[in-house]
């Protein structure tokens, strides 16, 4: 496998990652991040006009670039920067509706790319313990189109959002992986009530109770039923995206660790003289490279179907939160009692690490998705 960046690509980190640090420095990022809206619509028009967005699709729909590798380079650089701008929900959505949408609703990725547009995935409910199956909340077809009603939890970004990506139940119980269909809801729609608050890590999510939202057919992306299908491969560059994410977000939190390590002096000497200092360093960088490369994997693997996809995207997903867990309490320990500060940015690239675990599947949740599907392979 060839690991060398394209030379598109490589103009494309560089001009990201040198925007971020001219125009998005910590003390910018933080105020952004703690402000009422979460994050700054300004900004994020002016990270669209760079063409960000527009490498996470193909030519198609608008886009430059589409494949999983340039996802890739854009979240790496986003998680060095801690970028709390919408763009995982934006990737997410909008290959959902460039995949599976009808010509109004691809024409809604357009609008992504150009920044005119935010839209917030609206899938997980109270209770669904990451199971993208356990959908609850309805779908009921009238003469007119359709009306929803339902719960979704920890919908970021939804009170900014223009449009919600809602799946919902048009058959089935509510385990049933058949009978899931996906939904383009305008967030001012009457019945969608969004309670917001603020994330741990930085920016905003919401609640979001659906009483009785009545949509035209064609709100419906794709065929009635099939809306699992299409959420799972949006998901899987979801991620690409969070492991590439984590890494950005690791290399910067080992920079920081290994900076302090130099100039913290304890016995007349730099801590980091300390032989066992550096043998704690020295598993860790090499725990940031196995995720690094679960990450490149997980890129490389996801324009493809199948149980291999699949396994591939838990593995990395795993691999991240596991490592990011430890790499957010060594770079703290190793720091001392000023690494838990507010003002340290250390701290909040760790409350970020940890944050990720939790987005799309925790560590647990994926290893055992590995497990049942190695054992469906191996049946």
């Amino acid at each position: 496998m060839n690991f060398q960046h394209t030379e598109d690509r490589r103009m494309l980190a560089d001009s990201l990652n040198r925007f971020i640090a001219d125009q998005y420095p910590f003390n910018v990022r933080d105020h952004i991040a703690q402000s009422e809206e979460g994050f700054s619509l300004d900004m994020w028009k002016r990270f669209c006009e760079l063409g960000i967005v527009g490498a996470f699709f193909d030519e198609s729909v608008g886009g430059f670039g589409g494949d999983g590798v340039d996802i890739a380079v854009v979240f790496e650089a986003l998680g060095r920067g801690l970028v709390v701008e919408p763009f995982l929900d934006v990737l997410i959505v909008g290959r959902a509706l460039a995949r599976a949408g009808n010509q109004v609703q691809r024409g809604i990725v357009a609008k992504l790319i150009d920044g005119d547009t935010i839209a917030a995935l609206a899938h997980d409910e109270p209770g669904s313990h990451y199971e993208p199956a356990r959908v609850a909340t309805r779908a009921v077809r009238n003469d007119k189109g359709w009306v929803l009603s339902g719960a979704k939890g920890v919908v970021h970004q939804a009170e900014q959002a223009d449009v919600l990506l809602v799946s919902a139940r048009t058959s089935g119980g509510e385990h049933d992986e058949a009978g899931i269909s996906l939904f383009v809801v305008p967030r001012v729609a009457r019945g969608v009530e969004v309670r917001g608050y603020r994330k741990i890590d930085g920016g905003r999510a919401a609640e979001v109770a659906l009483n009785d939202v009545a949509l035209d057919a064609v709100a419906l992306v794709g065929e009635e039923g099939t809306g699992l299908a299409t959420l799972t491969l949006a998901i899987g560059y979801g991620l690409v995206a969070l492991a590439s994410e984590a890494v950005g977000a690791m290399d910067v939190a080992k920079e920081h660790t290994l900076d302090y390590l130099r100039t913290r002096k304890q016995f007349g000497a730099p801590i980091g003289t300390f032989q066992a200092l550096q043998h704690r360093m020295a598993d860790l960088s090499l725990d940031i490279e196995q995720a690094r490369s679960a990450a490149i994997n997980a890129a490389a693997a996801v324009a493809a179907e199948g149980v291999d996809r699949e396994r591939t995207l838990s593995a990395a997903k795993y691999s991240i939160g596991r490592i990011g867990a430890r790499v957010a309490e060594e770079s703290i320990q190793l720091h001392g009692g000023i690494g838990m500060t507010w003002e340290l940015p250390l701290s909040h690239y760790a409350k970020r690490l940890v944050m990720i675990d939790h987005q799309l599947g925790d560590e647990d949740h994926h290893l055992a998705r590995y497990i049942e599907m190695g054992s469906a392979m191996a049946a």
